[in-house]
Parts: structure tokens; C-alpha cells; sequence
């Protein structure tokens, strides 16, 4: 009834398709490498931890625009990465996968901060007995800690999907504006905003947006309370 009301165009509706697509990706490619991150900034005696947190929470202070540029000045042709990955027949730059990476570095930040939150919160006594029992770093990682923080890897990844469908700065830089291929949502609401008359499709996009955090949101909330109820049994 909605899209009825407002009548989306077919580009519309691949900013949509292409905004969930791009967040869920970049938020399932992330889970290890953000778990991996938080493992280390919580439970290993390695130095320089202070440091690698600050890198680690940097895109949340940082403009988002200063963040996309960095990562083209990376990616681009004559970066560093960039002409590697170009002499491996790789392209990043404005396609979908830019919008991925710039939505990885981005939310990144949360689910760290999610898990590391919530393996703080894990009785050291448990892994103390783990290791008294003969268990080795791995086991005592896949058995123990892993287990216990299902929670804050659910709501950090909650928090970094919805983080990431609605993601501006970084991608324009990065992907471009691209109907059909790069256009995400908050990309398209963009451009009706500069366009005469495209007030009313901006306000459509912007429900649709709200919709789908609020969605995942509800959702998270949902996922958490049925791991508090397990957690009780």
C-alpha cells in the first residue's frame, strides 16, 4: 500500500535491495575479524592495546567524507592497495564492494566495542577453571568465551548492520553515486533532495529507511531477550 502511495521507481527499489546487500555483507564479512579484534584488546598481554584501540574507534570521530577519502586515496588506481589489487584484476572503486568496505570501516568501531563489552563481562573464574582443567588458549576460546559472548557479537552486529544502511559520507567517496550499482538508499535520498520537486519520493526513502532499522532494532531486542531467558534456564 505504501510503495502504492508513493510509486518507486525500479531504481528506488535497487537502492533498497542494494543497501540491505551491502550492509549484510559487510556486517557477516566483519564478525571474525571483529571478534578477533576485541579477543586481543581484552585477553591478550600484547602491548601498544591502548593504540590499537584508538585506531580501532577512530571512524567514530572522524568525518565520515575524511574516512571515504583516506580509503580512495588506498584503493584508488595509484594507491598502495589499490595497484595491487589492480594487477590481480581486482577493481574496487565505484562498484558495490567499495560500498562494503566503506561500510566495514565504519561500523566497524560498534561491533568491536559490543563484543569487547561483552567478554569484559565474562567470570574470569570460568576461564581460570577452563585452564586448570588442561584446556588449551583455542579450546578455552571456542568453548567458553565464544558461547558467552553470542550476545554482544548478536547486538554488535545489529548495531553495525543498521549502522550501515544508513551510510553516506564514506560510500559517496568511495563507490560514487551510481544508480542501479552503487546507490544506496541514503544516496538516493540525497538526490532527490538536490532535485526540484523530489521532496515527496526524499520523505518515501526516509520511511523506508526508519522502517528497516527500527526492523532490525526490534529484532536485535528480540535475539537478546531469548539468550537472557536461555542464559536463566
Amino acid at each position: 500500500m505504501f510503495q502504492a502511495m508513493i510509486h518507486f521507481s525500479p531504481t528506488d527499489l535497487q537502492a533498497m535491495a542494494l543497501s540491505a546487500r551491502v550492509a549484510f555483507t559487510a556486517t557477516l564479512v566483519s564478525i571474525p575479524f571483529g571478534f578477533a579484534v576485541s579477543y586481543v584488546l581484552v585477553f591478550s598481554p600484547l602491548p601498544g592495546k591502548t593504540l590499537l584501540n584508538g585506531l580501532v574507534s577512530l571512524p567514530l570521530v572522524l568525518p565520515p567524507v575524511v574516512v571515504g577519502y583516506l580509503l580512495l586515496l588506498s584503493l584508488g588506481n595509484h594507491g598502495w592497495l589499490g595497484e595491487w589489487l589492480a594487477d590481480m584484476g581486482i577493481h574496487i572503486i565505484f562498484t558495490w564492494k567499495a560500498a562494503v568496505i566503506a561500510s566495514m570501516v565504519i561500523g566497524f568501531p560498534l561491533l568491536v566495542r559490543s563484543i569487547s563489552i561483552g567478554m569484559e563481562d565474562i567470570d574470569d573464574r570460568l576461564i581460570q577453571a577452563s585452564c586448570t582443567l588442561g584446556a588449551r588458549w583455542y579450546d578455552t576460546l571456542f568453548t567458553v568465551i565464544l558461547p558467552l559472548s553470542a550476545r554482544a557479537i548478536v547486538a554488535g552486529a545489529t548495531l553495525m548492520f543498521a549502522r550501515s544502511l544508513g551510510e553516506f559520507g564514506a560510500t559517496i567517496v568511495l563507490a560514487g553515486n551510481i544508480p542501479g550499482v552503487t546507490q544506496t538508499i541514503p544516496l538516493a535520498i540525497f538526490d532527490y533532495t538536490s532535485t526540484p520537486g523530489g521532496d515527496r519520493m526524499a520523505l518515501g526513502l526516509c520511511l523506508v529507511s526508519i522502517g528497516l532499522a527500527l526492523t532490525v532494532l526490534v529484532f536485535n531486542e528480540g535475539l537478546i531477550k531469548r539468550f537472557r531467558r536461555g542464559a536463566h534456564r
